[in-house]
């Protein structure tokens, strides 16, 4: 039997990955769901492609520009989540999460009833919002998988385990294109060189996130949620091959590692192909040259300053909000050349200090309107921050 996907941020990086798996299996699989936020040609083709007959385009500006467009082939469009499944009430075999940001959050709530599985590669929603996501998830009883390759072979290694069996997890870090590099010797790089990242291919502003480290920062914090762990039992080891993902060191002296290649095709694949064997890599083979040149190296915090950040206590407060919307922000201004390289590290640092966003650590928001609220707050903040 065909089983349906709905896929949220198709034209992402994430998500094309997504449908260049899904093309080569058309027989078992049909997308039912495309969205994007306001790449309409791109949407647009793959709708077409794929034979999807509902889309969702969130800039209600280019919604309603394109409308007829998709309307004369027939494909139904809509603006919101809610407005596409009005009328229907089918649940998919598996929804994925493909956005960019903060904004993958409101989606993923949405969406979450209509799953009976839910795959999420938006780290910033799980940060932000893991308490209200959670609670949708065992609302509606639908079974979580996170695409992360770090933190899907972190819950491939703790299956039919127990967290009281766990002694600590290492997270690996590639280092990016600059772990090689004093900070200082770097302060003014420009984003093209930033965005090459030595292993993987990925979004701008994740590859940013990488060569800062703020992308391992997020992943600690999303790890500790998703699997309940406390703060001395998770590690970030340095590791530039970028072949082991993860490492789960256990109490009775066993240690496991998963390693893949650096793709996130494996992931997003067997994330896909979750209750079967169908999924086959045709380069599946396991590189031992990689693990004979095999080493991890603690991060330097010299090299990488925002690992400092990880001393903050995150208890699902508005320091989750702050820190993803401070980042989010000032990447886009460094990707915009309105600001160097070493303010993304100075201004971060600095600006969590403020008495301005510090006032709220401790408190919590109650609902999705307040993490919307607080996003708007710090973006309006920093704006007129780098205004003066």
């Amino acid at each position: 039997m065909t089983k349906n996907i709905f896929l949220l941020g198709s034209t992402g990086s994430i998500g094309e990955t997504t449908l260049k798996i899904l093309k080569k299996d058309k027989k078992n699989f049909q997308i039912k769901l495309l969205t994007t936020y306001s790449n309409v040609e791109k949407v647009y083709r793959q709708a077409l492609l794929f034979n999807v007959k509902t889309v969702v385009i969130f800039n209600k500006k280019k919604y309603l520009k394109n409308y007829r467009k998709f309307k004369s082939k027939k494909i139904k469009i809509f603006p919101t989540i809610e407005e596409a499944f009005r009328f229907n009430k089918k649940k998919s075999y598996l929804t994925i999460n493909a956005i960019s940001g903060i904004d993958g959050l409101e989606p993923s709530l949405k969406i979450i009833k209509y799953s009976n599985n839910f795959a999420i590669a938006n780290k910033e929603s799980i940060i932000c919002g893991w308490k209200f996501l959670k609670k949708e998830l065992l609302k509606n009883k639908t079974r979580f998988i996170p695409l992360d390759s770090e933190h899907f072979s972190i819950w491939s290694l703790l299956k039919n385990e127990k967290k009281q069996n766990i002694k600590k997890i290492y997270l690996t870090a590639s280092g990016g294109p600059f772990l090689n590099f004093k900070l200082n010797k770097i302060k003014n790089i420009k984003p093209e060189y930033a965005l090459k990242h030595p292993n993987w291919k990925m979004g701008k502003k994740i590859s940013i996130d990488s060569a800062t480290m703020m992308n391992k920062i997020f992943e600690v914090v999303e790890a500790k949620k998703i699997f309940n762990l406390d703060d001395k039992q998770i590690e970030i080891l340095i590791h530039p091959q970028s072949y082991i993902h993860a490492i789960v060191n256990f109490n009775n002296g066993l240690t496991k590692l998963l390693a893949h290649d650096t793709t996130m095709e494996v992931p997003i694949a067997n994330a896909i192909y979750l209750k079967s064997e169908m999924c086959d890599f045709k380069n599946n083979y396991f590189n031992y040259d990689l693990l004979n040149g095999l080493n991890f190296i603690k991060p330097d915090l010299a090299k990488f300053p925002l690992l400092n950040i990880l001393k903050y206590k995150f208890n699902n407060t508005y320091l989750e909000v702050i820190l993803v919307s401070l980042n989010d922000a000032l990447v886009k201004k460094y990707l915009d050349n309105k600001i160097s390289y070493l303010s993304i590290h100075t201004l971060i640092i600095k600006l969590l200090k403020k008495p301005y966003f510090s006032k709220f650590y401790l408190l919590k928001p109650k609902n999705i309107n307040d993490v919307k609220i607080m996003v708007q707050r710090v973006n309006h903040y920093i704006d007129e921050y780098l205004d003066k």
